[in-house]
């Protein structure tokens, strides 16, 4: 794969904060510390482009990140944890809805799942929603570097047991799933 060159664009807290332009753009939906951030620098090859914390629920806003002008990944807030009030998590909800429902250039949604962990019950809730709406949806299983290579496959098999469509593994440390990634994103963009 040649290199990739990422950049940050916007952070935009809602659809009309959003930019205007027409490359395909892959949304990025997963609890809080499941490793989006990682994805999107390991992608990049540049551990500094998205902020990563051990504090769950840091990522506050849509952060659009262009990647070789070829696609759009859109880094969104995480679902479950985080130290905010409840009227804060209703907004970003009813945001993040009019965002995912109404934005033209989403080409498909990104779930990711952590290796280490069973599939949580706001995961399940994220994609019943999501198949309410029947958005194109794919499913990404970090953190895979973490568990005994015995054991990769079963996970891997039950994620593709849960959810519907493809399951990629992924490992933000390892780097090696890279590529598989990058290319699979730029067939969806075809």
């Amino acid at each position: 794969m040649n290199q990739i060159n990422a950049k940050f664009i916007i952070s935009a807290e809602k659809l009309s904060q959003c930019p205007d332009f027409s490359l395909p753009e892959f949304p990025l939906l997963g609890r809080s510390n499941v490793g989006k951030s990682s994805f999107i620098n390991a992608l990049a090859n540049n551990k500094k482009l998205a902020k990563t914390s051990n504090t769950p629920g840091k990522t506050r806003l849509i952060n659009f990140f262009n990647f070789s002008d070829l696609f759009t990944i859109a880094d969104l807030p995480g679902y479950g944890y985080a130290k905010v009030s409840k009227e804060a998590q209703a907004r970003w909800q009813r945001y993040l809805e009019e965002y995912l429902l109404n934005r033209k250039q989403i080409k498909s949604l990104i779930q990711f799942i952590d290796a280490r962990h069973d599939i949580q019950k706001n995961d399940f809730q994220m994609r019943e929603w999501v198949g309410t709406y029947n958005l194109p949806i794919f499913t990404v299983v970090t953190k895979i570097d973490y568990v005994p290579k015995s054991k990769r496959q079963n996970i891997i098999a039950n994620v593709k047991k849960s959810f519907s469509g493809e399951v990629l593994a992924f490992s933000a440390e390892e780097r090696r799933y890279c590529d598989t990634v990058i290319e699979y994103l730029i067939d969806l963009c075809k």
